[in-house]
């Protein structure tokens, strides 16, 4: 049986990536892409979420989902990494699809109908998501489980010294989600990080005169050089095609369930994810976060879905 889903995203490079490799995955049904702002705004995160599904061209159309403003949200973006326009230059063409309606409104929609048979994977803030808790959490009965990518237990942040960027750009929402009663999976910077790719992965995309190997080769080396200029890296992770392998192959991971919260209001410490790790703690525990990784069998896994999705292309 596939695993019905919905890819909640902010689509930058790696969310395209983890895009091409769901929309073609035999395992999984992607009923929705609903967009939320992050990587870039809510305008283009939108525009970008439909812009990939008609150039990937899938089997099946997944509803598109469009992001909305937020407040408070962080002046810093992911320019300098991703391009102005979060894809690395690609500046797809408007989708001719139909008008979409708000991520939340499409969430909640589907969730309706399929209950309790939807995986939501939370690929960038947790805007959406804490929408529905806010105002339709009727909802959030429906959902199977949720699998997010955030979060910094051990690890030092990417957006801060101590945040994750996903959980730095709006924290109240996370917070919120968090210590909600839903099901939930994270995979904090502590196991991604670890997942990551030199530029001889390069050599192991698709064709790069095929339509998805032609996007990867363009992507990535795009971030590859980003990555070295900006970061002084030569080894880059690919945080949300790691979060689709630990929906489809969560064994290469290990586990632990934790009390957790993030931070948001403290001026130093926006957005840190914290855990309570005291002896005895005072917090309840309220979600699995992976605190372990087989890399090689997740590098594999991504590279084995990006071969596949190009030959279903």
């Amino acid at each position: 049986m596939t695993r019905k889903v919905i890819l909640d995203c902010d689509p930058g490079i790696d969310d395209a990536i983890a895009i091409a490799m769901a929309l073609f995955d035999p395992r999984l049904e992607v009923l929705a892409i609903t967009a939320t702002a992050g990587t870039v705004d809510a305008e283009q995160a939108t525009h970008n979420a439909s812009a990939l599904v008609s150039l990937l061209d899938p089997p099946r159309y997944p509803r598109i989902g469009a992001a909305q403003p937020i407040d408070d949200a962080p002046v810093t973006h992911d320019a300098d990494l991703h391009g102005d326009d979060g894809l690395g230059g690609l500046n797809l063409p408007a989708s001719p699809r139909q008008h979409t309606r708000p991520s939340e409104k499409v969430i909640s929609d589907l969730l309706q109908q399929h209950p309790n048979e939807i995986t939501l994977v939370c690929l960038g803030p947790l805007t959406n998501l804490a929408n529905l808790c806010r105002f339709e959490p009727t909802s959030l009965e429906c959902i199977d489980r949720i699998l997010i990518s955030g979060g910094a237990v051990t690890a030092p942040g990417n957006a801060s010294s101590v945040a994750e960027r996903n959980m730095y750009f709006d924290p109240p929402s996370a917070d919120l989600v968090l210590r909600s009663a839903i099901t939930k999976q994270m995979l904090p910077l502590d196991v991604t990080e670890e997942v990551a790719f030199g530029v001889d992965v390069l050599e192991k995309l698709p064709d790069r005169h095929g339509r998805i190997g032609s996007m990867l080769h363009k992507l990535l080396s795009f971030a590859f050089r980003t990555t070295r200029v900006k970061l002084g890296r030569e080894l880059m992770p690919l945080y949300d095609p790691t979060v689709l392998v630990a929906l489809t192959e969560p064994e290469l991971f290990t586990w632990s369930s934790v009390p957790c919260r993030v931070e948001t209001k403290g001026e130093l410490t926006r957005g840190m994810t914290v855990v309570d790790r005291r002896l005895r703690a005072q917090w309840q525990e309220n979600m699995e976060v992976a605190m372990g990784v087989d890399v090689e069998g997740v590098q594999d896994a991504i590279e084995r879905l990006l071969q596949f999705s190009a030959q279903q292309s």
